[in-house]
């Protein structure tokens, strides 16, 4: 398992889409891909349980992956995350 504090720099309101394409990315790694913000811990593969979340960029959360393809997975993620734009 792997647990990686990560800042949102991807802009989240000006990307149409943005949650659903962050969704696609972790759903591609057979690992599960959990997302803690505060006290939440949410699956990054669940479209609702995403938008409940209402990313911000500067945001600090914490990137948890498990399984096969995890330094992969947290990697993808943070790739998506740390994208200026």
């Amino acid at each position: 398992m792997i647990k990686k504090p990560v800042t949102i720099e991807k802009d989240m309101e000006k990307e149409d889409m943005p949650i659903a394409h962050l969704v696609q990315e972790a759903s591609q790694y057979s690992s599960t891909v959990y997302f803690e913000v505060g006290s939440k811990k949410i699956n990054a593969k669940s479209i609702m349980g995403m938008m409940s979340l209402r990313l911000q960029q500067g945001e600090n959360i914490v990137v948890i992956t498990d399984g096969k393809d995890e330094t992969e997975a947290a990697a993808g993620v943070e790739r998506f995350l740390a994208a200026r734009g």
